[in-house]
């Protein structure tokens, strides 16, 4: 029997019923604030029109209906049987394998929407859990199966309204590609009903780095922290880049934070689709600012005092070797008129209207990391006018007393000086991309390789998706802007 999706609007099932129960539990939810720590959107990207359009999913229902099948089943599929490798091990992956051990795919009728946690520009976020049988108590069937899923549900009645079709459909191809330990696990991909497209992806408990940023002293991040969090970023955007894609929309809202305090970038429906070719290029090739010492320690899995003992040894006997080539992956052909982004975060050459490329996410890169250590971004006026111009005409300058003047604050500094360059072709970045940007002296303790077994500098409690007491308040200002 194959699932459909009804809205409750549509007629209300017996009472005492498990369609009754469900839609009483959705109902419950259904104003729930779509700045949720853990919403896989910008809390600030929607407006008052999306919402409203949006508001009628927070009752949705997904029922067993024999009527629905030949218009359902057509238009289903499933991802479930893809097993991504750097995530293969997850008991979550286990439950979905589980369940779809059938020869029908996943679908609406297998997962049980808790309640909304989220809602955008095109669509709107729901904690689920897979289906017990029918029989099952609520608790019987949440011991059963554990394991939390966020589903992103798109209309695309209200999609369609706002010319918005193909970049939910270029976020669903980009979540299909992707296979990697900071970026989103696609379990289920199916379509319910002509109207409605789902993706089930991991659920984030931690919330955002803006609702972690927060609750930090002084809203903002130690050095250490601040490091660590912009080095998996790094590595996720060399990911993105890698496979052609150029992500467009870097903000703290955007990057959550897994159980186990490692992050996932999210939410892709701004991101550019292009090409690259990934080239190994001489690692004597020098870009400006880097150090006379060999890069090696930045991405080697050995500590830097066992490659400089071996140094030592072998000093005054034969030639140091040459640094290993660097693995390049820069989409630099990727051009772009679309005027897109969050305002504080844009580059300079979309802020002035201009044609932009992969260049824009190194910018980004540099705000936010200039956010993570000093609590504001660098360029905020009192309008999105002011912000604007701002990015354009306006210096860098650091907040005065912001910390220690030590080395590794100078090296922060330094690594923010030349992401934010308002020339793209003299950017940090703009050349030879995360390779440039990965040796620099900012990451020079970190071991890179090694760093998805690094410990986080905060692992989530369990049940802090459920608190509403560390919501932060909602930032000021700050809003996502599509304009062609």
């Amino acid at each position: 029997m194959v699932a459909a999706v009804r809205l409750t609007a549509l007629g209300k099932p017996p009472k005492g019923s498990a369609a009754a129960a469900e839609e009483e539990v959705a109902e419950r939810y259904s104003d729930v604030d779509t700045t949720a720590p853990n919403s896989s959107l910008s809390s600030a990207a929607s407006s008052t029109g999306s919402l409203a359009r949006c508001s009628s999913l927070s009752r949705l229902s997904f029922d067993c209906s024999p009527s629905a099948a030949v218009s359902c089943s057509a238009a289903r599929h499933s991802v479930a049987g893809v097993v991504r490798p750097h995530r293969s091990g997850d008991v979550a992956w286990a439950a979905i394998r589980a369940a779809s051990a059938s020869a029908e795919p996943l679908g609406p009728k297998d997962f049980k929407l808790v309640r909304r946690i989220g809602g955008g520009d095109i669509g709107t976020v729901y904690l689920c859990r897979l289906r017990s049988s029918v029989t099952t108590t609520a608790a019987a069937a949440a011991a059963e199966n554990p394991c939390l899923y966020a589903m992103k549900v798109v209309d695309r009645r209200a999609v369609a309204k706002k010319h918005k079709v193909e970049r939910a459909a270029a976020e669903k191809r980009i979540l299909r590609l992707l296979d990697h330990p900071f970026l989103p696990t696609l379990f289920a991909d199916f379509d319910a009903t002509p109207n409605f497209s789902c993706v089930v992806m991991e659920f984030c408990p931690g919330g955002d780095l803006h609702s972690l940023r927060h609750r930090m002293p002084s809203r903002r991040f130690p050095l250490p922290s601040a490091q660590f969090y912009a080095a998996e970023v790094l590595l996720a955007l060399e990911y993105l880049h890698m496979m052609g894609i150029v992500y467009r929309d870097l903000k703290p809202e955007n990057v959550l934070i897994r159980s186990d305090g490692h992050i996932m970038l999210t939410d892709f429906d701004l991101s550019l689709e292009s090409t690259t070719s990934p080239a190994l290029e001489d690692g004597e090739a020098e870009t400006a600012g880097e150090s006379d010492e060999p890069d090696m320690a930045s991405v080697s899995c050995f500590p830097d005092n066992f490659l400089r003992f071996k140094r030592r040894r072998r000093r005054g006997a034969v030639a140091a070797a040459p640094p290993p080539p660097r693995f390049v992956a820069e989409p630099v052909s990727a051009r772009s008129c679309s005027f897109v982004g969050t305002h504080e975060y844009v580059a300079p050459e979309v802020a002035s209207g201009g044609a932009h490329g992969a260049a824009v996410d190194w910018w980004a890169y540099g705000v936010f990391l200039y956010e993570l250590l000093y609590g504001r971004t660098p360029f905020a006026g009192a309008t999105n006018e002011a912000t604007l111009r701002n990015i354009v005409r306006r210096p860098l300058a650091f907040p005065s007393g912001s910390g220690s003047c030590g080395p590794a604050d100078a090296a922060a500094r330094d690594l923010i000086a030349r992401l934010l360059t308002k020339d793209p072709a003299a950017r940090l970045g703009s050349r030879r991309g995360a390779a440039d940007v990965k040796t620099h002296p900012f990451f020079k303790n970190l071991n890179l390789a090694l760093l998805r077994s690094s410990r986080p500098p905060v692992v989530p409690a369990a049940a802090l998706h459920r608190s509403q007491s560390c919501k932060p308040p909602p930032k000021p200002a700050v809003t996502r802007f599509d304009l062609f």
